[in-house]
């Protein structure tokens, strides 16, 4: 008899996301409802089960660049006030629906401006749709601001992220393409939030490798790794029984860096070939500070508790493994030490401990 958590009882039990962004998880109802509302003439079908197909199919493309364009239209039908706060909401509804008891959600207010919404508009429909998925569906939610970082307008989102701390913005990221965009063009940004003790992520290391891991760490001071996968690069691993570790890696591991792994994204992207060789799997044995995320739930057709079911089958995990996964993420979570330490020792340590004396083998 297999032992192993099955996809159901991974639902239920009580989970926590920390890299997730809001223009990748819309319902492609809500896409088509949106286009047809805003105008958006833009959709390669208006049919929502084909819609989802084609964004799962053009996702996989095993390009960065590619995964990308997918957002034309998830952005495009997000600009209004009324969009953005429909979208927010949904999204709480989704993440509650799957278990999710504490998520941070990232999102670029400056794509959300093209019909005139200023940037303190975007925030505040955001956070307004959030507030109301909170009260609705017991989930916790954080909000993180993201710049663009082929753009140059990193110092007035991470303003907004200040602005707003005291409502529901929990901190500040950089993304899109990593190639010839690194996370130094933003130093300004990075040095007015250390001085304001804001927190910050920045995406690294997952279509460029260690120098991007290394610049986001050492001189932008990220509290965490969007994706980081690519610190595997600096372990030596042709010994499995005793891996080597380069400077970076052990210093990423040391100081407890967290990493917001997630799998079938970098699979579609191409910073990972499959799930059974993800180097999730060697960083957990060697205890890195190893999270579980979506990245986008709908280029990626998946949810968390997919996602932590596809490890489960790749490298035979069990309630130990997921409930470490979870515990690493809140820990890491951008909210203040108590609120943390009561949905740990609160709400995911007895939820776990449930799921577990249910699975466990009856007495003999």
């Amino acid at each position: 008899m297999d032992h192993r958590p099955t996809l159901d009882a991974i639902q239920r039990a009580p989970k926590v996301l920390l890299h997730d962004h809001l223009d990748g998880g819309l319902r492609p109802e809500t896409i088509v409802d949106l286009a047809r509302d805003e105008g958006y003439t833009g959709l390669p079908t208006t049919d929502p089960d084909n819609l989802r197909v084609w964004f799962e199919e053009a996702s996989n493309s095993g390009s960065l660049e590619r995964y990308l364009e997918t957002f034309t239209h998830t952005v495009g039908v997000m600009q209004s006030a009324e969009a953005l706060t429909r979208v927010a909401y949904e999204c709480a509804e989704d993440l509650a629906a799957d278990g999710v008891v504490y998520a941070e959600v990232r999102y670029a207010p400056e794509q959300h401006t093209r019909s005139g919404l200023t940037l303190p508009q975007v925030v505040e429909a955001v956070l307004e749709g959030f507030k109301a998925g909170e009260r609705d569906h017991g989930i916790r939610i954080g909000t993180l601001v993201t710049a663009m970082r082929h753009q140059a307008r990193s110092m007035e989102i991470a303003e907004l992220a200040v602005r707003y701390r005291d409502d529901g913005v929990v901190g500040f990221d950089i993304a899109g393409a990593e190639a010839g965009y690194p996370p130094t063009r933003h130093l300004d940004a990075f040095e007015y939030l250390q001085r304001e003790n804001a927190h910050f992520t920045i995406h690294a290391g997952e279509a460029f490798g260690l120098p991007s891991i290394w610049q986001a760490i050492q001189w932008c001071g990220a509290d965490r790794l969007g994706h980081g996968v690519r610190i595997i690069d600096d372990i030596d691993a042709t010994d499995e029984d005793a891996p080597v570790l380069g400077r970076l890696a052990a210093y990423v591991r040391d100081k407890r860096i967290p990493l917001e792994m997630c799998p079938t994204s970098n699979i579609q992207t191409g910073a990972a070939k499959s799930i059974a060789e993800h180097p999730i799997g060697l960083l957990r044995r060697l205890h890195f500070r190893v999270t579980v995320n979506t990245d986008n739930r709908l280029m990626s057709g998946t949810s968390l508790s997919r996602e932590l079911h596809k490890l489960v089958e790749a490298f035979d995990y069990g309630w130990d493994d997921l409930q470490w996964f979870t515990v690493n993420a809140m820990k890491s979570a951008f909210i203040g030490f108590g609120e943390r330490l009561e949905l740990i020792n609160g709400v995911i340590k007895p939820g776990f401990a449930q799921l577990k004396w249910r699975g466990a083998r009856p007495l003999a």
